[in-house]
């Protein structure tokens, strides 16, 4: 689980009462790691912070953490202008008022508007390739893993999944290793959409084996839990179960790995793509304007994360009609992705039609590639063009 996940919730919310700003924002949070089930961390301080509010900062966050999942052990270290201080406090999350607590400040700054605090935007972390607590993100390749590449829409409904799920199959009747990360907590949909039941066993290494579906190797939190149990989970879990598939799951030898986001632009996505180095990323949405609006949001997302776009995937385009389908209707309206993938200057990697083999495939687990949709042939085409192996 990588500590800094859990903390960024935690540390957003105490204001720093020097810089005004929340102590995450301001690189107080340094050197977070796992420790034998302890979660350790260093509170840089500076000298003109007084002994008081050193010691409030400090038990703030530690009582956040609680408010945002965390059980276990803390121990946190304050540091005076580079000076380590004596030992480490620590604090049992499961004693005292640290167990009741959901995330007051107590006094530093204004206390959070009702259903949560405001995050603070992304470009006002720490710059361009750097971490909210200093120093720059530090990205680890999966072993064996050449290209990933992640599947993303700015909002839900609008055929993401099926998008990856056929482009991962498509890849794979070209010859290639390829791998499916659902990494949907919240609404896991490739045990369903590939057919594939089971609980994952853990290898001598202890990493968790994927299970395999038409010569995709696939992981999604579906597999671990019963498909009617509702998954609610704070940010910092949802963080730790994306890491622990990108880390923990024994992968393999890959070409590709797809990729299959949650919809939207949130802690789960930046965790996803500072985690890992992203080979390109594929933008999925449908003709209307509501969609493309919320596809733009997910296109800039991989632009201001270095992440390069490798094209825009238009879905639900038409459906035919008429003798022989000779007329096409276009029910969400017509040419969106195109003129998205225009303004942008990215590649249309292709239209989908809405058609319900394409439907049923994902219904009945038999991705509709499988079938003679040529659509999906044509964007694993684009997308290895644009990513060889």
């Amino acid at each position: 689980m990588d500590p800094y996940s859990l903390l960024e919730p935690a540390a957003t919310r105490v204001r720093d009462p020097l810089s005004g700003r929340s102590v995450w924002v301001a690189g107080m949070i340094q050197d977070a790691k796992m420790d034998n089930d302890i979660l350790k961390f260093v509170l840089a301080v500076k000298s003109e912070h007084a002994t008081e509010d050193r010691n409030r900062l400090r038990d703030a966050v530690v009582r956040n953490l609680v408010g945002a999942g965390w059980g276990g052990e803390v121990s946190c270290t304050v540091r005076v202008a580079g000076v380590l201080n004596a030992a480490p406090k620590p604090h049992s999350t499961a004693q005292g008022d640290h167990g009741h607590s959901h995330g007051d400040d107590h006094g530093h700054g204004a206390a959070a508007p009702a259903g949560g605090p405001k995050k603070e935007p992304l470009k006002g972390m720490s710059g361009p390739g750097m971490q909210p607590h200093g120093g720059p993100i530090t990205k680890k390749p999966i072993p064996g893993v050449k290209h990933i590449i992640a599947v993303a829409s700015g909002k839900g409904g609008v055929g993401k999944s099926t998008v990856a799920v056929n482009l991962a199959v498509a890849l794979v009747q070209r010859g290639r290793k390829v791998g499916l990360m659902d990494s949907d907590i919240y609404g896991p949909s490739v045990p369903l959409m590939m057919h594939v039941r089971g609980a994952p066993v853990a290898n001598e290494q202890k990493k968790i084996l994927p299970l395999k579906a038409f010569g995709v190797e696939c992981m999604s939190i579906g597999f671990l839990i019963d498909e009617k149990e509702p998954i609610i989970w704070r940010g910092p879990m949802v963080m730790g179960v994306v890491n622990q598939f990108l880390k923990d799951v024994d992968w393999g030898e890959l070409d590709y790995l797809i990729v299959d986001m949650p919809p939207g632009t949130g802690d789960a996505q930046l965790t996803m793509i500072q985690a890992v180095p992203i080979s390109g990323g594929v933008i999925v949405t449908t003709p209307n304007p509501v969609a493309l609006l919320d596809a733009v949001r997910g296109l800039e997302m991989f632009r201001k994360l270095d992440v390069p776009v490798l094209g825009v995937v238009e879905n639900m385009s038409w459906y035919d009609t008429g003798p022989g389908g000779s007329i096409r209707m276009h029910p969400f309206g017509e040419g969106g992705g195109v003129k998205l993938a225009a303004e942008y200057g990215v590649t249309l990697l292709g239209q989908v039609p809405l058609r319900d083999a394409i439907r049923s495939g994902g219904d009945s687990g038999r991705p509709a590639v499988l079938d003679g949709e040529t659509v999906f042939e044509a964007v694993a085409a684009a997308v290895e063009r644009a990513l060889p192996v």
